[in-house]
């Protein structure tokens, strides 16, 4: 755990747009995201930015070797980790926008639930809106899509604008209560209903 906290901050040192968190997600974090995943039944989990993998852990253990858990990884130190400590995690190297030919490609072509590690608010506005439309094509109807904001980026503009664009993107967004057992302390979007076209 302390070797993850160290590749993530040099990480984030490295490129602190494609990283965006100085260290992984709590445990606390990782079970208000992982929320929406099934205990029953066989769902298509897909999970962006999974990083050194704190959410992947409880994705995996929600779903006990049911289903399919995909996970789409940009930074190839961090996928390269990720193998290694989850190699039942079908992998996936590279950029979520391309979300639909990555999951296609490997036969998949939609998802019960999408979980996010993303710093949406370190992105500008054309790549929110590229990734979110991404979501919304392969996402079920009665899908669920769950990321997460930090308590400070609540009021920045472009953590505002991520607001807008999720609740024009779903019918249904609710923030969660503040996780203060992470650093930097989080909420919750649970986003249901995704509409085809916004």
């Amino acid at each position: 755990m302390r070797h993850d906290a160290g590749l993530f901050f040099g990480q984030f040192v490295r490129a602190p747009a494609v990283t965006g968190a100085v260290a992984p997600s709590s445990r606390a974090l990782s079970e208000a995201v992982a929320a929406p995943v099934p205990e029953r039944g066989e769902p298509v989990v897909v999970e962006l930015g999974p990083g050194t993998g704190p959410f992947t852990a409880e994705i995996q253990r929600r779903l006990a070797g049911r289903g399919r858990h995909l996970a789409v990884e940009v930074n190839q130190r961090f996928a390269a980790r990720l193998a290694a400590a989850h190699p039942y995690v079908e992998l996936v190297v590279g950029d979520a926008v391309g979300l639909a030919g990555l999951l296609g490609a490997r036969g998949v072509d939609a998802a019960d639930v999408i979980v996010s590690g993303l710093p949406w608010a370190a992105f500008s506005a054309a790549r929110q809106t590229a990734l979110l439309d991404a979501v919304v094509a392969v996402l079920r109807p009665e899908g669920a899509f769950t990321t997460f904001s930090y308590v400070h980026s609540r009021a920045l503009p472009p953590g505002m604008a991520f607001r807008r664009r999720l609740t024009a993107a779903f019918e249904e967004v609710v923030a969660g209560r503040t996780v203060w057992r992470n650093l930097p302390p989080a909420y919750v979007y649970h986003s249901r209903r995704p509409r085809t076209s916004f």
